[in-house]
Formats: C-alpha cells, structure tokens, sequence
C-alpha cells in the first residue's frame, strides 16, 4: 500500500488510528489488509488534505452525507486570502526596514523581532511590546510601530502603539505611514490614523492636520479640529463650531473654542458667529441650545449683549440657558 500509493507506512498507521483510512482486514499474522476501495479513499484524504483541510474536516467530508464541499472551499478561500494578507503586510515592512538602510545587524534583527511579537495573537504580548519599544532607536521603528497601530483593532494595544509612535524620535517615519491611511476605505483604520497624527509634535502633523479639516469623513475631520485646536489655530473654529451644532463631542468643542478665544483674544467676533449660528436655527432646536451653552465658555465680557438679547427672546429654552449664564457672571463678578 505505501508502495503503491506514495505514503509513509507511518502514515497509514496514523490514518488508521484515527479511523481515517482503516484497511479492509488483517492478515494471520497481524499485517494490514488494504482493498482498491481503501486505496481510492486514501487518495480522496491526500486530496482534499492538500487544499488545507484539517484531519477532522476530511473525516467529515468522507462520512458526513451533509458535508457541503462549498462551504469548505469557501472558509479555504478566506484562510487563503487572510494568509496572504499577512503575507504581504509582512513584505511591504521588510521592503521598508531595507529601504531605510539598517547599517548595523542589531539595528535589522531588532525591527524583525519587533514585527513578530506585534502580530503574536496575544494582545497582552502585543501590548507589552508596544510599551517596550518608545523612545530612541532606528527610525523605521516608528514606521513598524504606525503600520501595526493601522491594523490593531484591540483598543488597549491600539493605545500603546499610539503612545509608542508618539514618543517616537522619527514622526516624519511615522507619517509616511499614517498619511496615505487618512484616504484609507475603512473608517476604523481612518480614524486611528487621524487619532495618532493627532498625537504628533512639529509643523509638518499640523499641516497634514490642517489639510484634514476638509475631509470627506466627519471623525476625521472633527479629530482634526480638537487636535488644532488645542495648538491654537484659528482655522479649526469653522469645524468646532459645525460639531456644536452636530451634537458630537460638542462639549469638548465648546471648551476648545473658549480656549482659542481667550488665547487670540477674538471672544467679540467668535461670540458673533455662535450668534448668527443661533439665529439659522429653528428655534426650540437642539443645535441652538447647544450653540446657547456654547457661549458660556467664553469670556462674559464679550458675551453678555448677546445673551441679554437672547434671554428676553422667544425661544424659551435658550432664554433659560441665556439668563443661567448672566447670573452666573454676575455672581463671578
């Protein structure tokens, strides 16, 4: 039978251990008996092993009048492109840790074992080694360690990438990485991308934040506009402002607005705007009381004509919120 069929006698033990290719009977004196019918069942085990299939999935295959043959293709076609996926994830990586120039085997060695222990299947090791790698080293450290936050989808790990690749000497390595991401079609890879540049020191992230504040998707464009804000640029107003009116992280925008007014010292003519937004409204909006608590991050000097107006109006909701603020910086003084 081994002979015949090309198999390990060895083999053909295990497959009968397992009841996977038993033989037909046994001679006196012990041997195994093999009939043409197990011969053809064993070639359909070498087949269908050959195309990925585990032991237990053939024995089903074989047994298993209900086996569908579609849907084991079907999971081998997603095995096979998830492989091939990693596959080229880890080319593309390779590909960049030698464009970079290693110029020392430590350097090299170090980066492969950092791209293996960032695709363990275990989050905690993935984490661990995240945390271990920030600060100095070889620049295209940064890039591995934004290439696996792109694809992290664990938040405790996808947080320590981003703190890793924050601390990291190399953010234009790291940029080169999260750029291309922001036109990404998935919107979670969008987003970490965004979070990150975010997160990044120096002229060129605010510049590639700047350009973000036109984006097609909401999350990276309000994303954009806290992280500019919170540096003090003005440009980000027109969006803090559209995400008070949307209602999505509305307080943080309000209070990122007040801080750029008392920074550029322009509460008059922010006050003004958030007005005019007031009046757009349909009144008894939610967008115009939110737009009403606005006002009440800036400074009171600034915003006290508009919010005695708004108090003797006849949207009763904003004049309660607009008398609140009032009396509020009367009793502040």
């Amino acid at each position: 039978m081994a002979r015949r069929s090309g198999i390990s006698a060895r083999m053909l033990r295990h497959y009968d251990s397992v009841g996977l290719v038993p033989p037909t009977g046994r001679t006196a004196a012990g041997y195994r008996e093999y009939s043409e019918a197990d011969l053809q069942r064993l070639f359909h085990v070498e087949s269908l092993r050959s195309l990925g299939l585990s032991l237990v999935e053939v024995q089903r295959a074989l047994d298993d009048p209900a086996f569908a043959p579609s849907d084991v293709v079907d999971r081998l076609v997603t095995a096979t492109r998830e492989r091939i996926a990693r596959e080229e994830e880890l080319l593309h990586r390779l590909q960049r840790v030698r464009s970079s120039g290693p110029e020392r085997w430590a350097d090299a060695l170090h980066v492969v074992s950092l791209m293996r222990e960032l695709q363990s299947g275990d989050p905690s090791r993935r984490q661990t080694s995240a945390l271990s790698t920030a600060g100095s080293g070889p620049s295209h450290r940064a890039a591995t360690l934004a290439e696996a936050l792109l694809a992290e989808t664990d938040p405790n790990v996808a947080g320590a990438l981003r703190w890793a690749v924050e601390r990291s000497d190399a953010a234009d390595e790291a940029l080169a990485v999260l750029v291309p991401a922001l036109d990404s079609p998935e919107g979670p890879v969008r987003r970490r991308a965004v979070a990150t540049i975010a997160e990044l020191a120096g002229d060129r992230a605010g510049a590639v934040l700047t350009g973000a504040l036109d984006h097609t998707d909401q999350a990276v464009r309000h994303t954009a506009a806290l992280a500019l804000g919170t540096r003090g640029e003005l440009g980000a107003v027109p969006v803090l402002t559209e995400m008070v009116v949307g209602g999505h992280l509305d307080v943080d925008a309000a209070e990122t607005l007040g801080s750029l007014a008392r920074r550029h010292d322009t509460a008059g003519s922010l006050a003004g705007e958030i007005a005019e937004e007031i009046r757009k409204r349909r009144a008894g909006s939610a967008a115009r009381i939110r737009l009403a608590q606005a006002l009440g991050e800036l400074p009171a000097a600034a915003t006290r004509p508009i919010l005695d107006t708004l108090s003797r109006g006849a949207d009763a909701d904003v004049a309660r919120i607009a008398t609140y603020l009032l009396q509020l910086s009367d009793e502040q003084g």
